[in-house]
């Protein structure tokens, strides 16, 4: 079976120098590996998935009985992290629980979907944080940087749903599509791929293959 994606951590960001004399901006990740802890069927669950997680050193310290007995019976180590993902094409070898997937199976992939969890920012002001332009910078205009106008007075008499304000910004679920591979180093379980990815050094992220990839490419 071919599965969708894998789990890994942003590492940071570096260039690729091509033989041409151009660079390439990319984001290193480091990509599992991860080991298969369940199986979803149809004849169980209604689709078919397997259950990844993500093979950490420390994992074992701090893991309670429920997840340990659940680790047990796939016969792997405690993992911290464990997140669901399709499997896209039956094969000769099915995957079992115990199974290792590495960043081998984005050696043939071209574009992939990364997901992240943005930078926290702590709590900002409409300018920054909804891109407001502000009132006028003239002397006793009283009005730079507040948000205006929230509702009405008479009618509805309310401030209506959505309505953007201050507040919290940042730590909100990401989705870059359609990221271009540009190296996978499956030795050192590395993928580059081109440009930015959302969160800070270290954080978690989900690598899946794009949409419309197929299972060849």
């Amino acid at each position: 079976m071919v599965v969708d994606g894998l789990l890994g951590r942003k590492v940071g960001m570096t260039q690729v120098l091509h033989p041409d004399g151009t660079f390439t901006p990319v984001t290193v990740i480091v990509a599992g590996p991860c080991v298969v802890t369940q199986t979803r069927t149809s004849e169980r669950d209604g689709y078919e998935a397997v259950q990844l997680g993500l093979v950490d050193a420390k994992a074992a310290k701090r893991a309670n009985r429920p997840q340990r007995g659940h680790h047990e019976k796939a016969g792997v180590p405690p993992t911290r992290v464990r997140r669901e993902f399709r499997i896209l094409a039956e094969g000769e070898a099915p995957v079992k629980p115990g199974d290792a997937v590495t960043v081998g199976i984005f050696q043939d992939v071209t574009r992939v979907d990364v997901i992240g969890t943005s930078k926290g920012k702590g709590f900002q002001g409409v300018m920054r944080r909804h891109n407001f332009a502000g009132g006028v910078a003239s002397h006793g205009s009283m009005f730079h940087r507040a948000p205006g106008s929230i509702g009405q007075s008479s009618f509805p008499s309310k401030v209506l749903r959505g309505m953007r304000a201050p507040g919290h910004m940042g730590c909100d679920r990401v989705t870059l599509k359609n990221v271009k591979i540009v190296r996978v180093d499956a030795e050192r379980n590395l993928l580059l791929v081109r440009g930015s990815v959302p969160g800070a050094p270290g954080g978690l992220v989900i690598v899946r293959r794009a949409k419309g990839t197929s299972v060849g490419g």
